[in-house]
């Protein structure tokens, strides 16, 4: 995994995450291991220069479960949410995951230009 990785593993590890984000808005990756599509994704994720949190559907069920029914988001993989104060605010999934595309939603989301 790369050094932007965190992963979340269970439910607590989720809120975790969500909780030291302190109301700033964070990346969420939901990723399959048996997936080209998303080991593509995983490429384009890893470029990333910020903490992201990772799921691994296979062996994080329950987490990728909480993340569709806390969110109301459809279950994808890939998939890549920006989460702050406890909403989805931008999503993407399947070969809309590119790296550049996150980056710069999450500077719109943090008011960067």
């Amino acid at each position: 995994m790369g050094n932007n990785f965190i992963e979340l593993a269970n439910v607590p590890s989720l809120d975790d995450f969500v909780t030291q984000l302190n109301g700033s808005a964070g990346i969420l990756f939901k990723h399959s291991s048996t997936c080209g599509v998303s080991s593509r994704a995983y490429g384009e994720m890893s470029q990333l220069n910020c903490a992201v949190g990772l799921v691994v559907v296979q062996h994080a069920r329950q987490v990728s479960n909480e993340i569709e029914n806390r969110w109301r988001v459809t279950h994808e993989t890939p998939q890549v949410l920006i989460v702050q104060d406890g909403k989805v605010v931008w999503s993407a999934s399947h070969f809309e995951v590119k790296a550049r595309d996150v980056e710069a939603a999450l500077q719109k989301v943090n008011g960067e230009p």
